[in-house]
């Protein structure tokens, strides 16, 4: 399987679920952007290394994993988001310590926190980014738009098309509500996965 390379875009705000946010990785070397929900300690944790100014007084979890790591001589090579299963993103990460390499489930967020901390390379397979990647297209028609200000957290999408829901996805990342945008994603791969089986 062909891996794509990812980076931190940044980290947004949910304005529709009390603290939620949702972490934003662009594909390197293309257009696509991979939103992924994660909790408020992850957030932070990771906006504390994004910005330079911000100083905690205590190391945080992630912090003293690679104090603990740096002690014992272990080292994070990459970060792998494996798969995408019932809209959860599974990670792992590729350690090494005396020329062997291990692999260790974790969670997408936590895998995040330590690949910047360890300053190493962040990765999923092609197929997670074909399956929840967004792209946003500039040039789009504004007349073909779908409204999405009525969607709400709860609502039931199976009423929309798969075409009004990638649309639906588009509006929602230009507003920047990540969030909306991974919930209308993980209806389409639903969908998909129900296609497949």
């Amino acid at each position: 399987m062909s891996l794509v390379q990812l980076r931190v875009n940044r980290i947004s705000y949910s304005k529709n679920q009390s603290g939620a946010y949702a972490m934003i990785l662009d594909e390197v070397d293309g257009k696509r952007k991979l939103p992924v929900v994660i909790g408020e300690f992850e957030a932070q944790s990771i906006a504390v290394v994004l910005d330079k100014e911000i100083k905690p007084h205590r190391p945080f979890t992630h912090d003293l994993f690679k104090n603990f790591a740096y002690r014992f001589d272990i080292a994070i090579k990459r970060v792998i988001i494996t798969k995408l299963v019932d809209g959860v993103f599974y990670s792992s990460l590729i350690c090494e310590r005396d020329k062997i390499e291990e692999i260790i489930d974790s969670r997408t967020s936590d895998a995040i926190s330590l690949a910047l901390r360890f300053k190493a390379p962040i990765y999923t397979h092609e197929s997670v980014l074909e399956k929840a990647g967004i792209i946003i297209d500039q040039d789009e028609n504004p007349s073909k738009r779908i409204a999405v200000d009525e969607l709400s957290d709860d609502e039931n999408y199976t009423n929309l098309s798969v075409e009004e829901l990638e649309k639906a996805i588009k509006k929602a990342v230009k507003k920047e509500d990540y969030e909306m945008a991974a919930r209308l994603r993980d209806e389409i791969s639903k969908r998909t996965d129900n296609a497949d089986q």
